[in-house]
């Protein structure tokens, strides 16, 4: 059973290391359970670049087509692209074959609703039932689906990126760029809109090949090779992509590292500066995107962490931007999915109409370190941990709509429970890296006694 121990089912789909946890079987049940609640209806298939989705690519269509849905496969295309190809198709939802940011043993499948956003979880969760139940729906021989292949999404997501920003001011800066997609599936999309928008470009690993040059998670420590490219290749500024290309980390002019936390930040700034409105972010996201909110005077709302409840927040709230501060900018005009392509146009088009390097940029923003840390904690105790934590901090705000996260004026820590692993992550930002490690640390003992 060893397989089936490494392969996560959550709400949002599966994945697990191909050929392990993640089987042919696997893949065709769980396609399978998908078309059991879509009533065998048009989907729309994508996959980024690992060299193991296309062998899953044929698990997902059997499963698919024999539940009677039709798909229009779109090939290689990053995760924001298959959304936005599925309001465009108008399909009843579809299917991401992609492990996300896990290393390249990996793999799995990523649902999304008819609306182009990732699938709810109320909705992930009939689908993991079905799929856990071994339910079937099989298509009779003549009401099995078809396959058409659709070559245009990721034209369709270039226009739409260009129609919402100022194209012409950032043609007219002629900014030189630097592009580490890391053989994932954003580099061809990168360089067409970045060319689009008359940049210059170094492109690095911009083949959607799969083939990893680096770890995939685009953090400091795995990009430390990546980050003086940006200088020595004279850029004005450095973008790096996860392998489905949700997440975006800029890296300045300087080769450093600015991060992902930041790249939402600066997204936000001149996305207020378009159309003043509500922002939507996690309860872990830095509270940099608030004070902005607050410089802008415009509503600032959290959701719990999870790309979907994040999306439901901001349209009930009506938000003009949202998003994730792991680099995944949401922006409800091209679709409610983290989008590093219109994350790359904001921050040109901020960087474009201010004239100011974007190392310039990043110093004027408030200034805070996030620390972030785990600890194998039975889930039974958390209750009770969660009532000595307030009994500890009293003159904290406390909010438990995703685990608990207490407020100071300058600082927080949330404590909230993995949903993927036996662990509670702890995530603390202060306004000096002390006091964030220390907040860290007397939570953590508080875990652990």
């Amino acid at each position: 059973m060893h397989g089936q121990s490494t392969l996560i089912v959550s709400v949002s789909g599966i994945r697990g290391i191909v050929g392990e946890g993640l089987t042919v079987e696997a893949a065709t049940s769980f396609a399978v359970a998908l078309g059991a609640h879509t009533n065998g209806e048009p989907m729309v298939l994508s996959r980024d670049g690992r060299p193991s989705g296309e062998m899953l690519r044929h698990a997902v269509l059997a499963g698919l087509l024999a539940s009677g849905c039709s798909v229009s496969e779109i090939g290689v295309a990053p995760t924001p692209t298959c959304g936005l190809a599925i309001r465009r198709l108008e399909a009843a939802g579809g299917v991401q074959i992609t492990a996300s940011h896990n290393p390249a043993p990996w793999n799995g499948l990523k649902l999304f609703g008819p609306d182009g956003a990732v699938l709810s979880a109320a909705e992930g969760k009939k689908v993991q039932a079905l799929f856990e139940a071994g339910t079937r729906r099989w298509a009779s021989w003549n009401t099995l689906g078809k396959v058409s292949k659709c070559r245009q999404a990721e034209e369709w997501h270039c226009e739409r990126v260009l129609g919402l920003v100022d194209a012409s001011r950032i043609r007219a800066a002629g900014l030189r760029t630097f592009l580490d997609a890391n053989g994932g599936a954003g580099g061809p999309l990168g360089r067409r809109l970045l060319e689009a928008l008359g940049c210059q470009i170094v492109c690095h690993a911009c083949d959607a090949d799969g083939q990893f040059l680096h770890e995939p998670e685009p953090t400091a420590e795995n990009l430390r090779t990546i980050s003086p490219l940006v200088k020595q290749n004279a850029a004005a500024i450095g973008f790096a992509l996860d392998p489905d290309s949700d997440r975006l980390a800029l890296i300045d002019e300087n080769g450093r590292y600015v991060g992902e936390e930041l790249t939402l930040a600066l997204a936000v700034q001149f996305r207020l500066q378009q159309q003043r409105g509500p922002v939507v972010v996690n309860m872990s996201t830095s509270r940099v995107v608030e004070d902005i909110c607050r410089r802008f005077g415009c509503p600032f709302e959290r959701s719990a962490v999870g790309e979907a409840n994040v999306a439901e927040k901001m349209r009930q709230t009506g938000a003009v931007i949202g998003g994730e501060g792991n680099g995944g900018v949401i922006d409800p005009r091209v679709g409610f999915v983290r989008d590093p392509f219109i994350g790359m146009g904001l921050v040109l088009n901020l960087m474009a109409d201010s004239g100011r390097p974007l190392s310039a940029l990043v110093d004027e923003l408030p200034a805070y370190t996030i620390v972030k840390d785990k600890y194998a904690v039975d889930r039974e105790r958390l209750p009770s941990l969660f009532g000595e934590l307030p009994v500890r901090w009293p003159d904290a705000q406390v909010n438990k709509l995703d685990g608990l996260r207490l407020d100071w004026p300058d600082r927080w820590v949330h404590v909230r429970p993995s949903n993927t692993e036996p662990i509670v992550r702890v995530i603390a930002e202060a306004p000096r890296a002390s006091e964030a490690v220390t907040l860290c640390r007397e939570v953590g003992e508080l875990l652990r006694s």
